[in-house]
């Protein structure tokens, strides 16, 4: 025992055991604090768990929430599947300014037009060329494709919309589809009036073929033969004019854009040619313009990059547009005549160019000229639409009257 203690009292005066004594010390007091700011910190935890159950309580009643509501939706959304939406005739013309008057000598139909529209829009390109062509007159009313103003009376926030006077109300025709067909037929049988008409073209609420839920214009593409046929239209060329317009606002169409829109370079070229040709300047104020081509340019220039993706078009997205106008040029040709309509042109001549006019002072459409044939058909219908140019007359006129 007596050298126990001895050996005892050497080790301690050694360094060694020194440090081994301080390290044993250190790790009980961390051991100590340790324990004691686990025990301060114990009713913080206790927070932070009620405070993560009323969290996930608050997240689990808002997703119920939610799914209720787009239970709802979709109950709602099947109840109007297939219901008919009836349109209403205006008592009073909107309180909006008229842009011009396009007035034809040869008009005798007494019809009163008034057309809301984008100039370089090709929707409403299709229904100005069919008016043109048929040398009818119409009001004409520039919408601001930004703020869209003039036509803040409708629901509908799309162009073209054409009103067309009947007695003394006004009945509003929109989709432009729907517009070719309804006039074409009334001016093949002038028996019935257009508000008529328009009953043959109802609004049904349902799902299209892409499972989303729109309101569709029923029949748009079909003309209406009331009292007679068309003279000079057999049912195989109806079913024709049928297909391409359809292929034209399902496919064709959908080329433009991306094209157009290619570069931010072409875009604000593009939006500059629209300014011009839709003669901006002349119907709204200088800011107005410049939120139009600065912001419609960069908007769209985003959203072609979107729009190619979605329609699937090439890489190089003018070989999609050159592809599409080299299957229209030769299902001409198997025809054999200048126009698919023949010696003249047809509905599917008329729809196919009032889109191409649209772009017609664009890089795409020059493109276009150089590298595909396009330039004979487009040129020949050209002449047919403009043969009226010497008997109709462009005014200008500040306000609607």
């Amino acid at each position: 025992m007596a050298a126990f203690h001895r050996l005892h009292i050497i080790l301690r005066k050694t360094k060694c055991f020194n440090e081994f004594i301080r390290f044993n010390r250190s790790i009980l007091n961390s051991l100590t604090i340790r324990s004691l700011c686990t025990y301060i910190e114990q009713p913080k935890s206790k927070n932070n768990f009620k405070f993560s159950l009323i969290g996930t309580a608050v997240g689990f009643a808002l997703g119920i929430g939610y799914a209720l509501k787009e239970i709802a939706s979709a109950k709602q959304k099947l109840a109007l599947e297939g219901t008919i939406v009836g349109t209403k005739l205006l008592k009073h013309k909107p309180d909006v300014k008229l842009s011009r008057t396009v007035f034809s000598h040869i008009d005798n139909t007494g019809l009163q037009l008034t057309l809301f529209q984008y100039q370089s829009c090709p929707f409403c390109c299709k229904v100005r060329v069919l008016l043109d062509y048929y040398g009818l007159s119409y009001d004409v009313v520039e919408v601001d494709p930004v703020f869209r103003q003039e036509i803040s009376w409708s629901n509908y926030r799309k162009v073209p919309i054409l009103l067309v006077k009947i007695d003394r109300e006004y009945q509003i025709l929109t989709d432009s589809s729907m517009i070719v067909s309804l006039l074409t037929s009334y001016l093949n049988s002038k028996s019935v009036k257009i508000n008529e008409l328009a009953k043959f073209y109802p609004t049904m609420v349902m799902y299209n073929e892409k499972g989303q839920f729109k309101h569709e214009i029923v029949n748009k593409y079909f003309l209406m033969y009331p009292n007679s046929v068309f003279q000079d239209k057999d049912l195989n060329h109806i079913n024709e004019e049928y297909k391409w317009r359809k292929w034209t606002d399902n496919v064709f169409i959908h080329t433009l854009s991306p094209n157009v829109y290619r570069t931010l370079k072409e875009a604000y070229q593009t939006f500059n040619w629209f300014s011009k040709v839709g003669h901006w300047d002349e119907y709204f104020p200088f800011w107005e313009q410049a939120i139009m081509v600065h912001v419609g340019a960069f908007a769209m220039w985003l959203i072609s990059k979107r729009l190619k993706k979605r329609h699937n078009l090439k890489d190089n997205v003018r070989e999609s547009f050159y592809d599409e106008i080299n299957i229209w040029l030769y299902e001409i040709k198997i025809k054999g005549g200048i126009f698919m309509g023949g010696l003249n042109p047809d509905l599917c001549d008329l729809t196919v160019y009032g889109v191409l006019n649209s772009i017609e002072g664009c890089q795409a459409f020059k493109d276009a000229l150089i590298n595909t044939n396009l330039g004979t058909w487009y040129n020949a219908v050209k002449e047919k639409v403009d043969s009226h140019s010497d008997r109709r007359m462009t005014t200008r006129t500040k306000y609607l009257t």
